[in-house]
């Protein structure tokens, strides 16, 4: 039994970071199992597909990214400050990605939604689940810094939108510069979005 598990995780996480390096539609099941030293039986007794892999991995990582989120965006901290401890901890993400690998991977969520929102509906359904929870993350962190007049942007909602469009926008930046420091403008752009009512002094401190 600690082998069969052993088996499913060791294709969890290389197929994930095959799929970082390279994308998903250049990946097959041989390549997947070899490099992850498991028979190709094994992938079957735990994947019926591919695409079941592909699933797989979207919910794995979105797990660990959920919880990262949810505890950022449901702290203690002021509204604000939350985003932004957000945008830093992110950065610090590709930027431990990229001392490791040398690339910036950028987010596995973006770059399967480029690559593969028009081919495989699954997939496709299931990134838009993701980033509307996302989005409603955000979203109530936009209203209480509404609510405490810290921002001017009315439609809570679709501001939350923009922030975490803005955000997979300058990680896709980050990652075809192979740059991270182009997140560094997701504060500043954050504060434009929000129409935050004193830009210079929110989040001035820590």
């Amino acid at each position: 039994m600690g082998r069969t598990s052993n088996a499913r995780g060791k294709i969890l996480s290389v197929a994930q970071s095959l799929i970082e390096l390279r994308g998903y539609s250049a990946l097959g099941v041989a390549e997947i199992c070899k490099t992850a030293g498991v028979p190709k039986g094994s992938f079957y007794y735990f994947f019926d597909s591919k695409e079941a892999l592909g699933l797989a991995v979207i919910d794995e990582h979105w797990v660990d990214q959920q919880r990262m989120w949810t505890r950022i965006l449901n702290s203690d901290e002021e509204p604000l400050q939350r985003l932004r401890r957000l945008f830093e901890e992110t950065e610090a993400g590709q930027r431990a990605g990229r001392q490791s690998c040398g690339t910036v991977s950028g987010c596995l969520f973006g770059n399967l939604s480029l690559e593969m929102s028009n081919h495989t509906e699954a997939i496709r359904t299931r990134l838009q689940e993701i980033f509307d929870a996302q989005v409603e993350l955000v979203d109530s962190v936009i209203a209480e810094a509404l609510e405490r007049k810290e921002v001017t942007a009315t439609n809570t909602r679709e501001a939350a939108r923009a922030v975490v469009a803005q955000l997979e926008g300058q990680v896709l930046f980050a990652k075809l510069y192979n740059n991270p420091q182009r997140l560094s403008a997701l504060w500043p752009n954050c504060l434009a979005l929000l129409g935050a009512r004193a830009p210079h002094e929110v989040g001035a401190g820590v």
